[in-house]
């Protein structure tokens, strides 16, 4: 069966960094384009950077330069490597896996981070 788990999260101070992880069963991972989201408490879900199945990136405007996105085709896992972390980017991280009308989610990983 599909299955999507985040790992990585936690607490962290301003200034410091994390990498989230995405590891992905039960499907072709590489054909995908992954995502990352996020939702902090009280705002919608918005998406923090994506990557296509050719390795083309896209990141929201306020991690650029900060959080990178990768993936590992080979172990069928994705990542975002997050630095300079804000209080802001407090939030549940999930990642997206699409292809046309495919869309499989993880159940999130919590990063906090304290000012």
């Amino acid at each position: 069966q599909v299955q999507l788990v985040e790992s990585g999260g936690g607490l962290v101070q301003a200034g410091g960094s994390l990498r989230l992880s995405c590891a992905a069963s039960g499907f072709v991972f590489r054909v995908y384009t992954m995502g990352w989201y996020r939702q902090a408490t009280g705002k919608q879900r918005e998406l923090v950077a994506s990557i296509t199945s050719d390795g083309s990136t896209n990141y929201a405007d306020s991690v650029k330069g900060r959080f990178t996105i990768s993936r590992d085709n080979a172990k069928s896992t994705g990542y975002l490597q997050m630095n300079s972390l804000k209080p802001e980017d407090t939030a549940v991280y999930s990642c997206n896996l699409v292809l046309g009308i495919r869309n499989y989610w993880g159940k999130g990983t919590l990063v906090t981070v304290s000012s």
